[in-house]
């Protein structure tokens, strides 16, 4: 009897597993086509057209923040160095029990204005004070009651005064061009286009002065590269795979442009979810769907936003459960669209994607490694099936995360040396056989986060850019 539970449950494990390889290889196939005709259009004459024409839409970039004082000022500095016509920036302090408002008013010379008179379009928690620069009169800071990152965006979006918005977290910086990268589909598609997302960058390591990126390098910290195989892995993989499908249902809380209409439409960023990023999209669209538009949702993959990652396991497992228990309240809110033929491919296929592979997927993994291992010691699982089970899960999972950083080296190339290069396929392969179980765990405990109806943000050790640039420069 034990030894056909033990048969069942890992032939279930193998073909799960032969499944989702698969539908990860149509991915890397779609995503290399994807990249390939992006880079064919040769967009740099495009947006050097679209930077200086008169007519280019003006947007408010909204920067939720919570103690920040290490990397605040950076991530600010940046933003004002963007090369794009029209824009404001929107810093929401939200209720900071640190430096982040005193750093924000030494740097950028703020002086305290009366609170303006808005239309109150997406309910949020009290605002107390708010500040303008004197040296930058773009810049507008909102010092508000604690009410977590989406009640702070929402505020954001109430306060601002263009059409679109961009969402940058407060530990994360912009490349220049960015901006405009990003807008570009907007400009092109018009009303077909409700929100775009960029590639997210790790840039632990990298050497940052006054609020620019001067050279790109690795990270020290084994944790932090191996996130950075994981990143190149997700977004020019995964979402860029995707959004060629029209089934994008994630664009990064770090770096996302929106049409402020359908958010408004949709009710804004649902303040009691951890995965607000992904939940509005997944609201928009279902809103998309049901207004019956040809609108869409999309990735591009070279406007990059930089971004501190976790460089110690307390850290990482609470971003880590913290995505997790935000994925499985986004798909328990909106489990109306599962499987459900109204919303065409995003419930037949998409919808069920997050749930099988995202969501399940680590778990699952997990406990196909520990009966394999269980079954062997306990001679109840044959040796050729485990070889072929490692194979199908370790060696496919080596070659993606080496083919994604060989997509990374074909296209964009942000890592011009040797070495790192040499040390990222390095870590692509170690990577699978220790951070990938790890990675793992954290998500299964998700679960157990869930269940416990804990729902606390659980905030990361930072480092802060600048601690980042001295290690690089010694």
């Amino acid at each position: 009897m034990l030894n056909e539970l033990f048969h069942i449950f890992n032939v279930f494990i193998f073909v799960y597993v032969i499944i989702v390889d698969g539908f990860y290889l149509m991915l890397f196939f779609l995503s290399f086509k994807q990249i390939q005709e992006y880079l064919k259009r040769s967009p740099y004459n495009e947006i050097k057209e679209f930077r200086l024409s008169s007519l280019t839409t003006p947007i408010s970039i909204i920067v939720p923040a919570y103690n920040e004082e290490k990397t605040i000022s950076n991530s600010i500095s940046s933003l004002l160095q963007i090369n794009y016509p029209e824009f404001e920036i929107i810093v929401v302090n939200d209720g900071s029990n640190d430096e982040t408002i005193e750093r924000l008013k030494n740097d950028f010379s703020l002086i305290e204005i009366p609170i303006m008179a808005v239309r109150k379009k997406i309910k949020t928690e009290t605002v107390h004070k708010m500040y303008r620069s004197t040296k930058h009169p773009s810049l507008l800071v909102i010092d508000k009651e604690n009410g977590g990152k989406a009640d702070s965006l929402n505020v954001g979006i109430n306060f601002s005064t263009y059409p679109y918005f961009c969402s940058v977290d407060a530990d994360s910086m912009l490349e220049p061009d960015s901006l405009m990268k990003a807008m570009k589909p907007f400009f092109e598609g018009g009303e077909n286009v409700v929100a775009c997302g960029g590639i997210i960058r790790v840039i632990n390591g990298c050497s940052v002065e006054n609020g620019y990126l001067k050279k790109v390098r690795l990270p020290k910290n084994k944790l932090a590269i191996s996130q950075v195989i994981e990143y190149l892995r997700s977004f020019l993989m995964g979402r860029l795979g995707l959004s060629s499908l029209n089934n994008l249902l994630i664009v990064s809380g770090a770096f996302g442009i929106f049409r402020k209409h359908e958010v408004l439409e949709v009710g804004g960023y649902d303040v009691d979810n951890l995965g607000e990023d992904m939940e509005l999209i997944v609201s928009l669209q279902k809103y998309l769907y049901k207004t019956k538009s040809d609108a869409k949702v999309l990735f591009v993959p070279d406007p990059v936003c930089w971004t501190e990652v976790p460089e110690d396991l307390r850290s990482l497992a609470k971003q880590r459960t913290r995505w997790q228990v935000g994925l499985l309240q986004t798909l328990i809110k909106h489990k109306d669209t599962l499987f459900n033929p109204r919303y065409k491919s995003m419930g037949l296929l998409a919808m069920p994607y997050f749930l099988f592979v995202e969501l399940l997927g680590p778990t699952i993994e997990l406990l196909g490694m520990l009966f394999v291992i269980v079954g062997l010691y306990f001679d109840l699982v044959n040796i050729p099936f485990a070889i072929l089970y490692f194979v199908f899960t370790l060696v496919f999972g080596v070659f993606l995360s080496v083919t994604a950083i060989l997509l990374e080296e074909y296209s964009f190339r942000k890592y011009e040396r040797v070495s790192d290069l040499f040390r990222l396929l390095f870590y692509s392969i170690l990577e699978n056989f220790w951070f990938r179980q790890i990675n793992a765990v954290f998500k299964t405990w998700g679960f157990i986060r869930f269940m416990r109806k804990d729902r606390r943000w659980g905030l990361q050790n930072r480092k802060g850019f600048s601690q980042t640039d001295q290690q690089q420069v010694m």
